[in-house]
């Protein structure tokens, strides 16, 4: 396992190398708009339902300031970014995850950005301004929403049980358990399951998922060390942690979660809204797709259970980036203006003809959740955002360190006599080869 971690590493490297050779001199014309001066190229990662939400926004943002965007909602958006950048012609203006600003700064793909030259940035938080902050101390990017993740419960079973939302692990455990055995649904048939876990190593899901876990047991996966970053995954912490998880939640009672959880991502991890699972920890994204089924009227928004130390949970959101090239810095700055203003924050926060919404808790502190949107339950996620939020590191390229902690949870979780103590060392130093990677290890 270590080698293959070693040989991925090494080879995300190297692509990032030839990303930042391809972006150095970025300005080109190779873009459709890179010659209108009054034209900015947009790309966001989006599939069409969300896309129909950014065509409103921007369009409205023309209508206001007369600049014109050329939307494009990229689904493949790394790959076609590398593409872009080998051209040396990237975006104008990128929104993207703030997990990513990391790998993007070090690869020479961005703009800094002065917080005080964008109109409005000072009714964004230093919180949020904070997970814009490079290696270097230096501003990538401009907030543009944020969410965090909170647990989805079925209601209904809990009321036909004689049971109260967990407020803490074992009381989330205990439900779980009931949700597995004790025929929530009334169709008296053995099919229903505690808990809905996205806990495939594709693509880091099971550190995504696991990461609330993690900080709610007092553990942490790396920390900043000075001017660098310490892996910290081996500490007893995480140890105990990862040890209640693998009893508890994989190799303890049946059903507890769903069948195939550790082969499942979020696009089929569809227990929860497919009626047969009772719980969801997970992102605010899901509540529309869950008001239409199971229902409204089935399920709450409810804080995560609470672990022995917190009850911290990820924090995640998207970013505004400006592409590392020259010549329409003011029409930039002002399309960052109009999407944090409250006008824009607005528009984006409500879906109509049943487009998903783009901003989720918005990063204007001027704007309540629950007052736009006329729903009490995402003051829920606000308040997670808010009071017990953490986000990845997100200065440090981030992307290898969550996957190899995704592979290692994953093969814990999947091999029950597995060893978690020497597995979390094996971790540890992995992710000291990540950091190292970066010259960030101390």
């Amino acid at each position: 396992m270590g080698d293959r971690r070693r040989s991925r590493r090494l080879a995300a490297t190297l692509a990032a190398a030839g990303l930042l050779f391809g972006a150095a001199a970025c300005g080109g014309s190779g873009s459709a708009s890179s010659g209108d001066p009054n034209t900015l190229e947009v790309w966001t990662r989006s599939n069409p339902d969300p896309a129909a939400t950014y065509d409103r926004v921007f369009a409205a943002f023309t209508k206001k300031t007369g600049i014109k965007i050329d939307y494009q909602p990229v689904i493949n958006f790394d790959q076609q970014l590398q593409s872009r950048a080998s051209t040396k012609d990237l975006p104008d203006v990128m929104i993207n995850d703030t997990a990513l600003m990391g790998a993007y700064q070090r690869q020479g793909l961005l703009k800094t950005v002065d917080p005080a030259s964008i109109a409005g940035g000072d009714e964004i938080t230093d919180k949020t301004w904070s997970s814009t902050v490079g290696v270097d101390g230096k501003h990538y990017g401009i907030p543009y929403s944020r969410q965090a993740q909170t647990l989805m419960i079925r209601k209904d079973w809990l009321k036909k049980l004689g049971l109260q939302a967990p407020t803490t692990w074992q009381e989330m455990l205990k439900v779980a358990q009931a949700f597995a055995t004790e025929d929530p649904d009334g169709d008296g048939k053995a099919d229903t399951y505690g808990m809905v876990v996205p806990g495939s190593a594709q693509n880091g899901y099971a550190a995504w998922w696991g990461a609330s876990f993690l900080w709610q047991g007092g553990a942490k996966i790396i920390e900043k060390d000075g001017s660098g970053y310490t892996p910290v995954v081996d500490s007893a912490a995480a140890v105990q942690t990862v040890t209640w998880m693998k009893d508890n939640l994989f190799c303890g009672k049946k059903n507890v979660v769903q069948p195939g959880a550790l082969t499942a991502v979020t696009s089929t991890a569809t227990n929860f809204q497919d009626g047969n699972a009772g719980m969801y920890l997970t992102g605010p994204y899901n509540i529309a797709t869950f008001d239409a089924t199971p229902g409204k009227n089935k399920y709450e928004v409810v804080p995560a259970p609470a672990g022995p130390a917190s009850a911290d949970v990820l924090a995640d959101g998207e970013n505004i980036y400006f592409g590392a090239k020259t010549g329409k810095t003011e029409q930039e700055k002002a399309l960052a203006a109009f999407l944090i203003s409250p006008e824009g924050q607005k528009l984006a926060m409500v879906g109509t003809d049943g487009h998903q919404p783009v901003v989720r808790i918005p990063v204007n502190s001027t704007l309540d959740a629950a007052t736009v949107r006329d729903d009490p339950r995402w003051s829920v996620v606000q308040k997670a955002y808010e009071d017990t939020g953490e986000a990845f590191p997100n200065a440090p390229d981030f992307s290898s360190i969550k996957q190899d902690t995704a592979d290692s949870l994953n093969a814990l979780f999947t091999y029950c006599g597995s060893d978690v103590e020497s597995g979390l060392k094996e971790l540890n130093a992995t992710l000291a080869g990540d950091l190292k990677d970066q010259d960030l290890l101390k």
